[in-house]
C-alpha cells in the first residue's frame, strides 16, 4: 500500500506500483469511441502511462497537455493516459484541448488500477486512480515509475523524459 496525500490528508493505494525491471500486465482501457485498446496495440513502442484521479481536475488537465506537448517529440513513444473518467468526457476534454499526440483511454469497466495498483482505496477519492507515471520500454519492462506523492502535484516530467533515453 503506498501512502500519499491530498492536500495534506493521508490517502492509500491498494499496493504499490509495478517495479522497475518488471513487464507490465496486458489491460483492457477503453477509447473515447468505445473501442477496447490492449498491449498489442502499443506493440513495439514505449509507453509512458500518466496516471491520474480525473482530467476535469486542474493538475490532471495540465498533465494531460504536457504529456501531449512533450509527445510530439518523442520517438517511437505513445504516451497514454488512464483515469476512470467515462470516455465521453475524456475525448471532449481531448477534441476541446486539441491533444492529439496522446492517447486517452478509461478504466471504468477494466481491473487496469487494480492490477497496477494505483487504486485510492480510503478518503473522498475512493475508488479513483491515483496520480502516477509508468514508463516502460519497447518490450514492456518498466524502466522508470513515480507515485505522485501529493494527488494535487504534476509528475515530474524531467524525470519521465529522462527515463525515455
Amino acid at each position: 500500500m503506498s501512502k500519499i496525500t491530498l492536500k495534506g490528508n493521508e490517502v492509500n493505494t491498494i499496493g504499490n506500483l509495478p517495479e522497475v525491471g518488471f513487464t507490465i500486465r496486458d489491460f483492457a482501457l477503453v477509447d473515447a469511441g468505445l473501442n477496447v485498446k490492449t498491449l498489442e496495440n502499443f506493440e513495439g513502442k514505449k509507453k509512458v502511462f500518466n496516471i491520474f484521479p480525473s482530467i476535469d481536475t486542474p493538475t490532471c488537465a495540465s498533465s494531460a497537455r504536457k504529456f501531449n506537448e512533450q509527445a510530439s517529440a518523442l520517438d517511437n513513444t505513445v504516451v497514454i493516459n488512464v483515469s476512470r473518467d467515462l470516455p465521453f468526457a475524456l475525448g471532449r476534454f481531448c477534441a476541446a484541448e486539441g491533444l492529439n499526440n496522446v492517447e486517452t483511454l478509461s478504466d471504468f469497466r477494466s481491473s487496469f488500477g487494480d492490477d497496477y495498483e494505483v487504486t485510492i482505496t480510503d478518503s473522498p477519492m475512493k475508488g479513483l486512480l491515483s496520480r502516477a507515471v509508468i514508463v516502460t520500454d519497447e518490450n514492456n519492462k518498466v524502466v522508470y515509475t513515480e507515485q505522485v506523492s501529493e494527488i494535487a502535484d504534476e509528475p515530474n516530467y524531467d524525470a519521465v523524459l529522462a527515463a525515455l533515453k
